[in-house]
Parts: C-alpha cells; sequence; structure tokens
C-alpha cells in the first residue's frame, strides 16, 4: 500500500507545545527541595514513575482538602508485617480516611503489632524447613511468629466470650471489638484501635481468608463441640453497611494499596446502589438510593494491567463498569506503579507537609460518628443488620 501522499513533515508547520497547550516538563533541581513536598511536587514535573508519584501526591492532596470527600482506604499486600501501620494510624488519626476494606491477613498482623508483639527480619540462612519447625512462619523477608498468632488467638476468644451469641457477627463489629479491646487494653498505636476511636468502620470482605477468620472459626467449632450456640456470620451485613454509608456522601474517594478483593469489593459500590435502584421489584426500590462514584482516586500497586488481573486493571477500564466519575466530568485519578513500601510513606509526609503550607484544616462537613450511627438505624429498619453499632 503507498504511503498518503500527505504523511510528511514540514518545518513551517511545526507546533511549539505552547501552540497546543502542553504543560512543559523542568529539569529535578534536588537542591530546590526542602521537604517531601518540594521534592514530589518537583517530580510531578519530570517522567515515568517520578511523575506519577508526584501527581499522587496532588490526587491525595486535592481528596483530602475538598470538604464533601468521604475518603476509602482499600489496603491488601501484606503492609503490616512491612511496618506500614503507623501510615495507615496517621491517616486515621489526621482525619484523612473515613472507612477502610481490608485483608483479614493485614488486620491479623496489624493487631499482632498493636497488642506490643514482634515481627523479625528473615535470616536466609535459615531453611524455610527449620523456621517451619521453629515457629517462623515467613512473608517475603520478614517473619511472623506462631507465637504471635497464638496469643492473639487467645485475645480474640476473650473478646467474644463478652459477645452475646445471638448476635449474628459481621466483619465490621469484630474489628471494632477488638478497636476497643486495644483501646481498653494498650498504650500504643494501632490501626483497629485508631479506627474504634475515630468510629471509622473497618471491613474484611474475604474474613474467612485469614489467621482472624480462622480463629472465630476455631471457637465456635470449641463452642459446638461444648454444645454452647455457635455464633452466626453474615457477609451481607457489611455489604449493605457499606453501601449505606457510601450512598450518604456527597462526594466519594478511594485509596487502593496493593488491589486483589478489597480493591473490587469496594470499587463495586457504584453498581451494586445502581442495580438497588434500577433492578427491585416495581414500587418496593428504597426512594434514598441515589447511586455515589468515586471522583478522586488513587492506586498505589506494582501490578501491571497485561496481566488481566483486578490488582492491575485501570481505572479508565473501572469507569466502564460505572465505579468511577471520568476525568472529562470531573474525576481525578492517578496510579502510580510502584511498591507501597517505597512511595507511599514519601507521598503521605509530602501531603502533609502540602497541607500544612496552605493552613487547611481538615474538617469534613459531616460528623462521621453520626453518619455511621444513622446508617446502622436505616439498616435496620430494613432488617439488614440486628447489631447494634
Amino acid at each position: 500500500m503507498p504511503l498518503n501522499k500527505n504523511f510528511k513533515r514540514e518545518a513551517k508547520n511545526y507546533h511549539t507545545g505552547v501552540d497546543d497547550k502542553l504543560e512543559p516538563l523542568r529539569p529535578l533541581d534536588i537542591n530546590e527541595a526542602n521537604d517531601f513536598d518540594d521534592m514530589l511536587g518537583a517530580m510531578s514535573k519530570t517522567a515515568f514513575g517520578g511523575r506519577k508519584v508526584g501527581e499522587g501526591v496532588e490526587t491525595l492532596y486535592k481528596m483530602f482538602s475538598d470538604k464533601n470527600a468521604f475518603v476509602v482506604l482499600s489496603l491488601a499486600r501484606a503492609m503490616t508485617p512491612a511496618k506500614m501501620g503507623l501510615v495507615i494510624c496517621e491517616m486515621i488519626d489526621r482525619g484523612f480516611v473515613h472507612a477502610i476494606v481490608s485483608t483479614g491477613a493485614l488486620m491479623t498482623h496489624g493487631f499482632v503489632e498493636a497488642s506490643g508483639l514482634t515481627h523479625f527480619k528473615y535470616d536466609p540462612k535459615i531453611d524455610d524447613v527449620e523456621l517451619f519447625k521453629a515457629g517462623y512462619n515467613r512473608i517475603y523477608d520478614t517473619l511472623e511468629l506462631e507465637r504471635n498468632l497464638d496469643s492473639i488467638e487467645g485475645i480474640i476468644y476473650k473478646v467474644l466470650d463478652t459477645i452475646d451469641s445471638k448476635i449474628i457477627l459481621s466483619s465490621r463489629f469484630l474489628t471494632r471489638e477488638l478497636g476497643k479491646w486495644l483501646t481498653q487494653n494498650t498504650t500504643g498505636r494501632g490501626i483497629l484501635k485508631s479506627a474504634y476511636l475515630k468510629n471509622v468502620p473497618v471491613y474484611v470482605p474475604a474474613f474467612t481468608d485469614s489467621e482472624l477468620g480462622l480463629d472465630v472459626a476455631l471457637y465456635n467449632r470449641s463452642r459446638q463441640s461444648l454444645g454452647k450456640r455457635q455464633f452466626d456470620f453474615n457477609p451481607f451485613i457489611d455489604l449493605n453497611h457499606f453501601a449505606e454509608l457510601i450512598n450518604a456522601q456527597k462526594k466519594t474517594a478511594i485509596i487502593t494499596i496493593g488491589g486483589g478483593v478489597p480493591r473490587n469489593w469496594s470499587q463495586q459500590v457504584g453498581p451494586y446502589l445502581e442495580l438497588i435502584s434500577g433492578r427491585m421489584p416495581k414500587g418496593l426500590a428504597p426512594k434514598h438510593i441515589k447511586g455515589n462514584k468515586y471522583t478522586y482516586a488513587l492506586r498505589i500497586s506494582p501490578e501491571s494491567v497485561h496481566w488481566g488481573g483486578l490488582s492491575g486493571s485501570t481505572y479508565s477500564e473501572a469507569v466502564s463498569w460505572g465505579k468511577f466519575v471520568p476525568k472529562s466530568m470531573g474525576g481525578s485519578h492517578t496510579e502510580v506503579l510502584e511498591d507501597a513500601t517505597v512511595v507511599w510513606p514519601m507521598m503521605l509526609k509530602a501531603v502533609i507537609q502540602r497541607i500544612e503550607k496552605h493552613g487547611i484544616k481538615i474538617k469534613k462537613n459531616f460528623d462521621l460518628e453520626k453518619q455511621v450511627k444513622e446508617v446502622g438505624k436505616l439498616m435496620k429498619r430494613y432488617k439488614l443488620d440486628k447489631n447494634l453499632y
């Protein structure tokens, strides 16, 4: 096929960049950077991964400074044994995060840390068979002691002993009770403790896929063997509570660390609300359902899109599912394809410094404690949740 005659360049037609309103890049001068905000702000004017990290800070700044934005933190990967627990606490304590969706393993290892127990650095000279015999559970380059898990099993049993067995359990209810125990029995910081004190609900959608879930299962088996009533567990309580809470907001945002079940469970809320309003029997759809798509979004994960998994899927793909507000309609989305343990702490520190420089007070125009309680009342009215919150 012959080349199109018009497919050629002429110097007289060259554009300057300014003609098309393109944003100019700037060389990174580290001598001009006095703090993390300066450095990552300058990196946003560079290229490749550095630019994405800098742009991610800008997205965080937008969602944290927007008084109407209700922020969901979605957590996967082994972030707590990787010692990112206090980063999460900082986000809760500063009022940046208003709901958490997590893997059970991440909350389990975080509870170990908050209880005053320790993780250790893996010594590669020790064979994995020997690790098994010694009660060392390896998470890449970090060790979780079986003794630690035995210790928190005892705590979880004590907490369950205080709960009426007629209550139908949900992950949100259990994580709140564990946060309450930490508040009453520990002096240090912890994710569930901070969440309890700030009234931030913590959902674990794949609850049984963790030591925490296994502990509850073992507790139930023990009660069964003694002829006692077992606890019922209903994951739909979490699903409906989260949906009602998101539906109550003017604007929503999501920060995703990793991906997996927590990411999808958090993101599917928009389609779920849409289906509730559109597919309920005629005349029975709740009139208060308005639906909600995420306006702001930041994803930190090294997973690439071409593997086809959800952890690497793009936000533009999620727009096609009705989960996000498209950029053309005001959405602000950034995807940072890096290891969260490398960039997350720096990004958070940078946005904290930027907020302080601009004198912004992180005070939302909604009362989270009141909202959570109001959603609880609504759930009971629809007979979706018999638990007190």
